[in-house]
């Protein structure tokens, strides 16, 4: 053990595992929080077993970046998983790793969940549903995966499943005869070539169709599937096929309510599904009222309820939302604490329907839950029975390599939308994304991985098509590559040039919203994302230099070289972005506004101030002045899992030119799927791009598990 450790430790016990524990957060190896909880935890229990201690601080460890369980087992196989350093641009030193090695190569996996069973601080699965348990941490998992959590993750995870559990059992009694007729009139009719164009061009069955009618059945449903895969377009569908199911069943309409996780993602969402709406067919020959169809978007937290300064929601199993069915987009970005919100703000018998792309990036919280709930969603995995369903009611053949007469209840409420309707998989963006995501790619090769998407980069340069997304990659010499300037210059120059059509009458508020709305959709032209936070390849260090760039370029006002202290100060042209709810605002975390120069009347005299402007809805501009604005950074450089939920026609990506844990295939693949026509790659070291492609984020998280043990599959509804 190492024997030095900081004064300030001398007031605990001397207990060894708690001075390397020490030493480990004063090298920024763990957090303070994760040595406090242990510390509390050994004096409070108490608890001296050194195999205990390191278990509890290595599961507060892994929470803080996103775990929600320490997974016993690839703990010992994998040591070198753990203690993710706690500032990205940072490696850890090597004796940390060596140490933490040495620990954990003294411990047998038996051994270990022994000495776990036998400790007061801990309870087993089956105690720890009593709710006057009042041990801080949770045993379950398996014999082959035991797994640790703190209580509060393992209680969120039961609610999750519970709550799923009971909407997949939920009988729903649903007329097979009045189905296929509104399938066939909101779809292309099965056989009816000479109708309206299918949803799904091409080999293989219309799997947004298929989606509907699994949706149609389930209290619990998700519709998961690439950018332009059609899933705004198939839920639209599905919400008109619920309300005139209601109306033939001669039920009350549904009452829906529309929700995704930030304020740009329920932006987009508005953007889209009012022209999806307008496009319905419309619902003949039903007597009955049909129910509309929302096309208000409200975030999450806007849904729920919030409380100031509490973590509670004003909607919640005492007073449960007025929904009959809640959709939420972009659920991805959901992590298992706003999961378990939403479920507890449903009545039971209300519908959830989720919607998201599985190869995303996780939430920035702990957990994953939507590539937990859709681990099998590649291979669908539909009973026979649900197989015949479809068949009947939809007209549409499951391939058979996708029919499992072992599929689970879960299985049967998913659906992956497969066709792109906006890139090809033959070249562009498609194919880049394609190539990246590639479930056949070999981790131990990370060259033949780098060749396949290198030649997707160089068929883009021989034979540019504009169709397919165009894709380009720069390998830069270093951070001072003057085509990064060219880069940064290039894509912003566009709404940065528009700040001198000003208009100069404070009087004429329409024309200045107008210029302002202009500014706004230019500036969704072109984004750099990065990995990072820190360093000189991080979302400081790069805002710093572009702001050097675009002054030295004479497209901001200020010197060149006061870079550093304008990302804190204001001025023409600084987008910002907005890093915590303000409800007093309607602000939320996410919202990205652009510092403008508006001109205003005092005292009889015409002056110029500033003032940022964010969009609003139906196209409005909000104003709010700067001083009103505290959480906010400068975003000409975001990290890319702020960009989720946003598109923008260009996106550049800059990687850093060492590796990192951080860069992996699912942070590539997001990156490149927020580009709508054109996407560039910026890096330095082609082997730190191979390494990503071949990276995966893994989770630990008992979810999964969790659902496929509990729940066998629902029958299908029979024939009437």
């Amino acid at each position: 053990m190492m024997a030095q450790h900081s004064e300030a430790h001398q007031k605990y016990p001397p207990h060894p595992t708690l001075a390397l524990l020490g030493d480990w957060a004063a090298a920024g190896a763990i957090r303070a929080l994760d040595l406090s909880l242990t510390r509390f935890i050994h004096t409070q229990a108490p608890e001296d077993d050194p195999a205990v201690l390191l278990a509890i601080a290595l599961t507060s460890e892994r929470n803080g970046h996103g775990h929600v369980c320490l997974d016993l087992a690839q703990a010992l196989h994998h040591p070198q998983t753990l203690l993710t350093r706690l500032r990205d641009d940072q490696p850890l030193a090597q004796g940390i790793r060596l140490a933490l090695a040495r620990e954990l190569g003294a411990l047998t996996l038996t051994d270990w969940v022994a000495r776990l069973r036998a400790s007061s601080a801990i309870s087993r699965a089956e105690d720890a549903r009593d709710p006057v348990d009042p041990r801080p941490l949770v045993l379950d998992g398996d014999p082959e995966r035991p797994l640790l959590y703190l209580r509060r993750y393992w209680a969120y995870e039961q609610r999750i499943a519970e709550g799923i559990q009971g909407r997949l059992q939920q009988p729903l009694p649903l007329p097979e005869t009045p189905l296929a007729g509104l399938l066939d009139t909101l779809f292309q009719p099965a056989g009816d070539q000479a109708a309206a164009p299918s949803s799904s061009p091409g080999p293989g069955p219309d799997w947004q169709r298929l989606a509907c009618a699994l949706a149609a059945r389930s209290g619990f449903f998700i519709l998961t599937g690439g950018p332009g895969t059609g899933k705004t377009t198939t839920v639209v569908r599905l919400l008109a096929l619920l309300q005139r199911l209601a109306a033939v069943q001669g039920l009350p309409a549904l009452r829906i309510e529309l929700a995704a996780p930030t304020g740009k993602a329920a932006a987009r969402l508005n953007e889209s599904i009012n022209a999806q709406v307008n496009a319905l067919p419309p619902p003949e020959g039903i007597a009955g009222e049909v129910g509309p169809i929302p096309t208000r978007v409200k975030t999450l937290h806007r849904l729920l309820g919030p409380r100031p300064d509490s973590r509670r929601f004003r909607h919640h199993p005492g007073n449960p939302l007025a929904a009959d069915v809640v959709v939420v987009d972009e659920a991805s970005m959901v992590d298992v604490e706003m999961m378990v919100h939403l479920l507890d703000a449903l009545r039971p018998e209300a519908r959830l329907i989720l919607l998201g792309d599985k190869d995303q990036l996780a939430s920035v919280e702990a957990g994953a839950v939507l590539g937990d709930l859709c681990q099998r969603a590649h291979r669908a995995h539909y009973t026979p029975d649900t197989r015949d369903w479809l068949a009947r009611v939809s007209g549409q053949d499951v391939p058979e390599a996708m029919v499992d007469a072992n599929g689970g209840a879960l299985d049967q409420a998913v659906a992956m939308l497969r066709t792109s309707h906006r890139f090809s998989d033959q070249g562009g963006i498609g194919a880049l994304a394609a190539r990246v995501n590639d479930p056949q790619q070999d981790p131990r090769d990370p060259d033949a991985a780098l060749a396949a998407v290198r030649a997707v980069f160089e068929r883009s340069a021989a034979e540019p098509d504009s169709q397919l997304g165009r894709v380009a990659a720069i390998q830069l010499q270093d951070e001072a590559d003057p085509r990064f300037d060219e880069q940064v210059r290039e894509g912003y120059a566009g709404y940065l040039q528009r700040l001198e059509q000003a208009p100069d009458d404070p009087d004429a508020s329409a024309r200045v919203d107008a210029w302002a709305h202009d500014i706004l959709q230019a500036q969704r032209q072109f984004q750099l994302l990065t990995a990072l936070r820190d360093g000189p390849w991080g979302v400081t260090g790069l805002n710093t230099r572009i702001i050097q760039v675009l002054r030295a370029a004479r497209l901001l006002p200020g010197e060149s070289d006061a870079g550093a202290p304008a990302q804190r100060q204001w001025f023409a042209g600084r987008p910002v972005l907005i890093t915590r709810n303000d409800y007093t605002l309607n602000l939320m975390n996410g919202d990205i506004g652009i510092t403008l120069p508006v001109p205003v009347r005092q005292n009889n005299e015409v002056r110029t101030v500033l003032r940022v402007a964010f969009p609003g809805e139906a196209g409005q501009v909000r104003w709010v002045l700067p001083s009103r604005l505290q959480a906010v950074e400068t975003v000409f450089a975001m990290t890319v899992h702020k960009s989720q939920g946003s598109e923008f026609e260009h996106t550049a990506l800059i990687l850093p030119d060492a590796p990192n844990p951080v860069l992996t295939r699912e942070l590539l693949y997001t990156a490149i799927t927020r580009s709508r026509r054109r996407f560039t790659l910026l890096y330095s070291q082609a082997s730190v791009l191979g390494e990503a492609i071949t990276r995966r984020v893994n989770r630990d998280s008992g979810l999964s598990g969790r659902l496929l043990r509990r729940h066998p599959p629902a029958p299908a509804p029979s024939p009437p």
